[in-house]
């Protein structure tokens, strides 16, 4: 389908009575909410709402949504369910106070200030994998690694939700066990992992790159060192993969200041030179949820934070196990925001405390 060359009868088209050019600018005016449903009516709009094409003009002319997706605590099932779910048997795992709860993809949006949830993944239904990764490419989302929730062993396992179609797909597994490691991604349709720990708690110094259209996994250059606990981040005007800070296995929770840089090329492939940066971040700071925004707090415990466009999205307590508040600041044009104004009245249903977070553009 060509865009901008109408078809020569009125009813063979998009939308019976226009041309194409002028259906596809109706489509662009559609919310990133109601393309799951349009894509249902039929084949061409499928077709249409799903290309790569589609995607690339609804950003080229600003009608995309920049949103922010949080892994959340899940509200309650019940009044008598303070965490949603029984708790898990005992392993030979120790779960932070707080955590041993179910867990689900929030949705903010902080141009209109509202909020949604991702359906659960198919084979997570009661709640997703502790500690897992979230990223992002192309305006799909992924799902990385973590912990089985009912078990609390570690998982290779990587799912795919596609906001145009509403639906989890799961893909290739991670090659080996990892987690607590840095995951980002970049335009292309390529998302990169690296660091970590293995199911000995020994630290990682590994790098792999995922292919979503090729649903394939390939190694990268190793870093300079290993990194558990380390902190993914896409910066350098998208060319650049950065893992940051995390610690060595004889060094636990020592966390660094350096930083390993993956150069990104042309469709989002990982270059084959790597360098390391000194200095990247505070040593002995865990740099969870901070990279990129230039070391900003707003609230006093355990801020996370996310790049979302041209804005900065905050969210934190006040005091531990307090009802999270959601910041919003404004780019500055030069890497840092602007004041913080928080955001006033949040649902209940969407206060819970988050974990970890990524960008994406749908």
């Amino acid at each position: 389908m060509e865009f901008g060359q109408p078809r020569t009868s009125s009813c063979e088209g998009l939308i019976p009575g226009l041309p194409d050019d002028v259906a596809v600018e109706c489509f662009l005016r559609l919310p990133y909410t109601a393309h799951s449903s349009a894509c249902r009516v039929s084949r061409s709009w499928s077709s249409l709402l799903q290309s790569q094409r589609f995607y690339s003009l609804r950003r080229t002319l600003h009608r995309s949504s920049p949103l922010a997706c949080l892994v959340q605590q899940s509200p309650p099932s019940s009044p008598d369910d303070p965490i949603g779910k029984p708790a898990a048997p005992a392993m030979n795992h120790s779960i932070p106070d707080g955590l041993a709860q179910s867990y689900s993809v929030l949705v903010f949006d902080p141009g209109s200030l509202s909020w949604a949830r991702v359906p659960p993944i198919p084979d997570f239904p009661d709640g997703l994998p502790l500690f897992c990764q979230l990223a992002s490419t192309d305006g799909k989302l992924l799902v990385l690694g973590g912990w089985d929730p009912a078990t609390y062993s570690p998982l290779r396992r990587v799912y795919l939700h596609d906001f145009i179609t509403g639906k989890w797909r799961r893909c290739a597994e991670m090659p080996g066990t990892r987690t607590f490691f840095a995951a980002a991604g970049a335009d292309g349709g390529r998302v990169f992992v690296a660091g970590g720990h293995d199911e000995c708690k020994n630290a990682l110094s590994t790098a792999w790159a995922y292919d979503v259209g090729r649903d394939e996994w390939e190694e990268m250059e190793g870093m300079s060192q290993e990194r558990d606990e380390c902190e993914g981040a896409i910066l350098g005007g998208g060319r650049e993969f950065w893992v940051v800070s995390g610690y060595r296995t004889e060094r636990q929770g020592e966390f660094e200041g350096s930083a390993d840089v993956y150069e990104i090329g042309e469709g989002g492939r990982a270059k084959r030179r790597r360098r390391r940066v000194e200095g990247a971040w505070e040593e002995g700071k865990c740099p969870r949820g901070g990279v990129g925004l230039g070391g900003v707090t707003e609230a006093g415990v355990r801020v996370v934070g996310v790049v979302v466009g041209g804005r900065a999205v905050l969210v934190g307590s006040e005091y531990p196990g307090g009802k999270q508040g959601f910041y919003v600041g404004d780019g500055k044009g030069d890497g840092n925001f602007g004041k913080f104004v928080r955001v006033e009245e949040v649902p209940d249903e969407f206060s819970g405390f988050v974990q970890s977070g990524c960008f994406i553009e749908v």
